[in-house]
């Protein structure tokens, strides 16, 4: 099911003995825009570090209850390799985050998803190189959802709006679209780009590039918070833009189209 990333902010997590937080953000890898951790608010918990959830954990989302269960205990959490809250993600933590709970490691194999735990989103994006291990540096690739928010969205010939939030597909927890608020062109317009269609992020910028137009992304269909993320909407977004849905498994929904 698709989820926008700002929805599930607040959510209640269910672990196997109870509860041990709120859905504070995510970070996601830009090389393959999938969600890599759920960051957790533990309240008085744990306070003195982020409490970094991996979606091999997650089993559902219940959005009637507004909770997302977790196939983890509070030891095992507590006991996972601690990170200040105040520093990034490094690699020499992600080596020890997953060895801690016995994972593959998602930047080894070939696959999105590193050795093949979790479904592989089409996407001509390079793998990441499997790091030296002597290497303590923060992991480039991921990104928060809550830092990009506001990121401006270059199209082919101009600016086109900002990013509003992510949408995000639960079986493989993946991003499929950003929202984009188009208001400073078209007021009260609110369009999906698929991330399958950006080009490239630049973090000095604070840009998306994506290969579409300005008049392509004008003309797309409308998104409104209360419209329903049906297939048959997505496959009219799609059809309007002239490219594969991600659910197929064409060689051409591993391409941009310029």
């Amino acid at each position: 099911m698709l989820y926008k990333a700002q929805a599930l902010i607040g959510y209640t997590l269910k672990g196997i003995d109870g509860e041990f937080g709120t859905v504070k953000e995510f970070y996601f890898d830009d090389q393959h825009w999938t969600i890599r951790y759920l960051i957790a608010e533990t309240g008085t918990w744990l306070a003195d570090r982020q409490v970094l959830i991996s979606p091999y954990a997650l089993t559902d989302v219940n959005i009637v209850e507004r909770h997302i269960n977790v196939n983890l205990t509070k030891e095992q959490i507590e006991g996972s390799p601690a990170i200040s809250n105040d520093k990034p993600v490094s690699q020499q933590f992600e080596d020890n985050y997953y060895k801690h709970y016995g994972w593959p490691i998602y930047y080894g194999g070939s696959s999105m998803w590193g050795w093949g735990a979790y479904p592989y989103v089409p996407t001509d994006r390079k793998e990441t190189q499997e790091p030296n291990h002597h290497e303590k540096r923060w992991n480039p690739s991921l990104r928060s959802t809550k830092d990009v928010s506001t990121y401006y969205i270059q199209a082919s010939d101009g600016e086109i709006g900002h990013v509003e939030d992510f949408i995000i597909d639960d079986e493989a927890w993946a991003i499929r679209y950003m929202v984009v608020d188009t208001k400073n062109w078209w007021p009260g317009k609110r369009v999906l780009v698929a991330t399958q269609w950006i080009d490239r992020i630049s973090w000095s910028e604070a840009k998306v590039f994506v290969k579409l137009s300005l008049e392509t992304i004008k003309q797309s269909p409308a998104y409104t918070d209360e419209f329903l993320l049906t297939r048959d909407y997505e496959t009219q977004l799609h059809k309007h833009y002239k490219r594969p849905g991600y659910w197929t498994d064409e060689p051409a929904a591993r391409e941009h189209s310029s």
